[in-house]
């Protein structure tokens, strides 16, 4: 109820006024049965506005310790999660993945939407990244069809950083359905998935226009950042 609430009442309302999201393709989301919304992932607004204009509920995973956080940025944060229909999923330990996996599992199975970020983390410069097969899956073990949604601007309504965002058009486009059925039974097949997820990423990077690149974004993160090089004094 808080969800719908959220959406069409309190929140949704006031940030459709402001942003005016710019959306293409939104007929291709269906209007029953399960899909998955994988998307790139260039700011913490995404979680926000391509749900905003979602007709249906959008089901993502978040970790745990965000509904666990003290003090009121804490409630506040809790209270944000909850309205925007993120499960919390335990990630400690080695069967993290798995447990978001079948979170998202019973939310298809259950003929509803999932939203996955097949890049696992938020893109560190703006570029599209290499995708995790979570995302493959998902999709070969419920059958559901993948929907690729590009959001084409949100690092510029929300620089990476920043906690409030630029007042400014929000654009998203939808991308038509992919249907994997022809690798049903195939799911657990390494090859298969990393194929499926490729060519997810790559309706992805031309819906966006974004530049590919083959890494995990994650392990670009990780990396220390080069000090930038003097010219000599001569």
């Amino acid at each position: 109820m808080f969800y719908w609430l959220l959406k069409y009442v309190i929140l949704g309302p006031v940030l459709r006024l402001i942003f005016r999201p710019q959306v293409e393709g939104l007929d291709n989301v269906p209007r029953q049965g399960p899909a998955i919304l994988a998307s790139n992932h260039l700011s913490f607004s995404d979680s926000i506005f391509m749900p905003l204009v979602v007709p249906r509920k959008v089901t993502f995973v978040a970790k745990a310790e965000y509904f666990t956080e003290k003090g009121i940025k804490g409630r506040l944060k809790k209270m944000f999660f909850v309205g925007t229909g993120t499960i919390p999923v335990d990630r400690s330990g080695g069967r993290a993945a798995q447990a978001a996996l079948d979170t998202q599992l019973r939310v298809l199975r259950s003929g509803e939407i999932a939203g996955i970020y097949p890049e696992g983390t938020r893109s560190p410069d703006g570029r599209l990244y290499r995708g995790k097969t979570g995302v493959a899956r998902l999709a070969l073990e419920s059958g559901a069809p993948v929907i690729p949604v590009a959001m084409l601007n949100a690092d510029e309504v929300q620089p990476p950083g920043k906690v409030l965002p630029k007042v400014m058009r929000v654009k998203i486009r939808f991308g038509a359905p992919l249907d994997f059925s022809r690798y049903e039974g195939m799911a657990g097949e390494r090859f298969v998935e990393r194929a499926v997820t490729d060519e997810i990423m790559y309706e992805l990077m031309e819906l966006s226009g974004r530049e590919y690149v083959d890494l995990y974004a994650a392990k670009v993160k990780s990396q220390p950042v080069a000090a930038p090089i003097r010219p000599a004094i001569v």
